[in-house]
């Protein structure tokens, strides 16, 4: 991952919801979202644990993803990350 890519990111908040976005630092938006100056909708819901993330090579790229993910239900956004969960698991063990 290149410090200029762009991540897209599926957190969990505390509330059981789940939020998407994307950054270009994203271990400092974590920070953020933890600490309540992060995105309006994870203030007050923290903490916040990271579920998913890919890279985008760009903003316009990463804001179009973001955008497709945000229609998904949130059952499909939860196959997503076990799906990412699954596919970590068969490649380290």
């Amino acid at each position: 991952m290149s410090p200029t890519d762009w991540q897209v990111y599926i957190l969990e908040c505390a509330d059981g919801s789940l939020y998407t976005g994307i950054a270009r630092d994203l271990e400092a938006r974590i920070t953020a979202h933890n600490a309540g100056s992060g995105a309006k909708y994870t203030r007050g819901r923290g903490p916040v644990k990271l579920m998913y993330q890919e890279s985008a090579a760009d903003r316009s790229t990463a804001l179009r993803r973001e955008a497709l993910l945000k229609r998904l239900s949130r059952a499909d956004k939860l196959e997503l990350t076990r799906q990412l969960l699954q596919q970590h698991a068969s490649t380290t063990g």
